[in-house]
């Protein structure tokens, strides 16, 4: 058995286990070990272009409000349907996130669509996600299309699996991935393959830190430029897992997962949101803080990234109450127009993750509670906004 207590049934379930022992072989070993070495990836190749289509009729319409008065919905539509909530995957109606500073912005409607495709591009180029600026909107359209088939239609886990033994795990994957210093879209891709894989693989909790490590591995092939050593991974295992175990069950995930590693994080969405919203430093950090704690709650999973980044970054206003200016709320408002579902599925979000943030400190898995501690993170996650649950549901119904 290893010394981390994690390939075991006993202290993996054991939550009454203090932090400080269940995590001791990791500090140790980072203490000891420092940073893992790296080789180079593989190339891919290029496909074939597909033939030119013509697209269909895109329009924006605007309609009142049935809450506020001086609330707009604003939904993008194509051949003039209107998605609806249902069995069928569709997104649900869409809502503006922050209904006030509409002022003099009457013709807001006539503008979106130009201004919209404009910052969407300049986000997108900000965020070194395109080369080429012609293709951004068609880009950002596939994100919002190709996210609907990255959720889940419950939370339910297989019977000998808990979302406390999911919380442990996820915890222990978000310190190795700080230590590795791997990209955060590694992190979200690497818990994307875990929800699938454990829903589509059989596994036995003894082999539960094996998977967690193989999908961070999986993950970095495909995103990151560096990549450790095996030896290096098994070292973060405490040897208890042989190499040709870990190779073995990449190939099992790797084939149960049908070889498709294709996500768009909810981080995406969330650095397009902020940009576009022309959010502060304080408040981006404060989103991805709270975009994090989403991962370790299984009924997240549920929900849309687009809804995860929104809700987020709604929530990291709310509790950080910067003083509004009126350029400042009219990008808000623009931000806003985005299709990110309906009001009561962004509140209850918002919920989920007040509550997470609330308990963040107090929770055997804080490893992203003292991730954002540092300086480099501006400390959000000590902010005194978050201590008070009950404060910050009350400002989010």
């Amino acid at each position: 058995m290893a010394r981390s207590g994690f390939c075991d049934s006993k202290p993996l379930l054991d939550l009454h286990k203090k932090a400080d022992e269940r995590r001791a072989p990791l500090r140790s070993w980072t203490n000891a070990c420092g940073s893992v070495d790296r080789c180079q990836p593989v190339e891919v190749e290029e496909s074939r272009t597909a033939p030119v289509r013509t697209e269909p009729e895109r329009r924006w319409e605007r309609r009142l409000s049935t809450q506020t008065a001086e609330g707009i919905i604003m939904g993008f539509h194509e051949d003039g349907r209107t998605c609806k909530a249902g069995s069928d995957g569709c997104m649900e109606t869409p809502v503006l996130l922050y209904t006030h500073g509409l002022q003099g912005l009457n013709n807001l409607h006539a503008l979106v669509p130009s201004l919209l495709r404009h910052e969407v591009q300049m986000a997108l180029e900000k965020l070194d996600l395109i080369w080429d600026g012609t293709y951004a909107w068609d880009m950002f359209l596939y994100m919002m299309r190709s996210q609907i088939r990255n959720t889940f239609p419950n939370a339910d886990l297989p019977r000998h699996f808990t979302d406390a033994t999911r919380a442990v795990l996820v915890d222990w994957i978000i310190q190795v991935h700080e230590l590795l210093q791997f990209h955060e879209e590694t992190l979200y891709l690497a818990i994307h393959l875990l929800n699938r894989s454990l829903r589509q693989l059989k596994v036995t909790t003894a082999n539960l830190q094996l998977l967690g490590m193989v999908c961070l591995f999986v993950a970095s092939k495909k995103v990151e430029s560096l990549l450790p050593e095996v030896s290096g991974l098994l070292s973060l295992m405490d040897h208890t897992y042989t190499k040709h175990q870990l190779l073995r069950m990449e190939r099992k995930v790797l084939c149960v997962l049908n070889f498709d590693l294709s996500y768009c994080p909810p981080l995406y969405f969330l650095l397009l949101f902020a940009s576009v919203a022309r959010c502060s430093a304080a408040v981006e950090w404060m989103a991805r803080y709270l975009l994090e704690l989403s991962l370790l709650e299984s009924q997240c999973v549920v929900f849309l990234p687009v809804q995860l980044a929104g809700a987020a970054l709604c929530l990291a206003r709310q509790v950080l109450q910067e003083c509004p200016t009126a350029e400042g709320e009219a990008a808000w408002c623009l931000a806003s127009s985005i299709h990110v579902g309906s009001e009561p599925t962004l509140l209850r979000i918002m919920h989920i993750l007040a509550s997470a943030a609330a308990k963040a400190s107090s929770r055997e898995t804080c490893a992203s509670f003292i991730k954002f501690s540092s300086p480099e993170t501006l400390q959000v996650s000590r902010h005194p906004g978050l201590n008070n649950a009950a404060g910050l549901l009350g400002g989010c119904s």
